[in-house]
C-alpha cells in the first residue's frame, strides 16, 4: 500500500508571479500532489477576484501534472492541510526576512496540529519579485514583463489600468 505525498503551498496569489511559479513548480517534483492554495478573506478585496487567481493559476502552470488549484475563506492553513491530506506546507524564501517572516508562523501550525513547513530558496533572479511590488510597478506605469506571465500581465493590466489592458 502506498501513501500519496502531499503538500500545500498556500498564498493569495494576487497576482501570482514567476517566483510562485518557480517554487510550486519545484514542490511539485518533490511531492506526489501539490494543493496551491489560494486563501483569502471574503471581508477584503483583492485586487484580482479569486475565481480570476484560480484561472491565472491553471494557466501559468498547465504544464505542471500533479496539482490541485483551490480557494479557501476565512480558515486556517492547518485546517486546510486536515482536509486535504497534505503532511508539509511548503514556502518559498526570498531573503532573511522572509524567514523571520515565516518562521514563527511555521511553529504555530507544527504547535497546532505537527504539519511540519518546507521551506524552499527562491531563485536569486527572482528575489525582488513581490505580488505587491508587481501591483504597484504596474499600477504606476512600470513594465512587468518578466515578472508574471503574458495571461497575468494582461489581466493585471486591465484591472489596474484599464485603458491600456487590452
Amino acid at each position: 500500500m502506498s501513501t500519496v505525498r502531499r503538500c500545500v503551498c498556500p498564498g493569495s496569489y494576487d497576482p501570482v508571479t514567476v517566483g510562485h511559479v518557480d517554487v510550486i513548480s519545484r514542490a511539485a517534483a518533490l511531492y506526489d500532489e501539490v494543493v496551491v492554495a489560494v486563501l483569502h478573506n471574503p471581508a477584503k478585496s483583492g485586487t484580482l477576484p479569486v475565481e480570476q487567481r484560480l484561472q491565472l493559476l491553471k494557466a501559468a502552470l498547465a504544464d505542471v501534472p500533479n496539482l490541485r488549484i483551490e480557494a479557501w475563506a476565512n480558515t486556517l492553513l492547518v485546517d486546510v492541510c486536515r482536509d486535504v491530506g497534505a503532511e508539509a506546507i511548503v514556502k518559498g524564501l526570498r531573503s532573511g526576512t522572509d524567514f523571520a517572516y515565516e518562521l514563527p508562523m511555521a511553529l504555530m501550525n507544527r504547535h497546532l496540529t505537527g504539519v511540519e513547513t518546507v521551506f524552499l530558496p527562491g531563485d536569486p533572479r527572482f528575489e525582488h519579485v513581490s505580488s505587491s511590488l508587481v501591483k504597484e510597478v504596474a499600477a504606476l506605469g512600470g513594465d512587468i514583463t518578466g515578472l508574471v506571465d503574458d495571461e497575468t500581465r494582461a489581466a493585471l493590466l486591465a484591472r489596474l489600468r484599464p485603458a491600456e489592458g487590452s
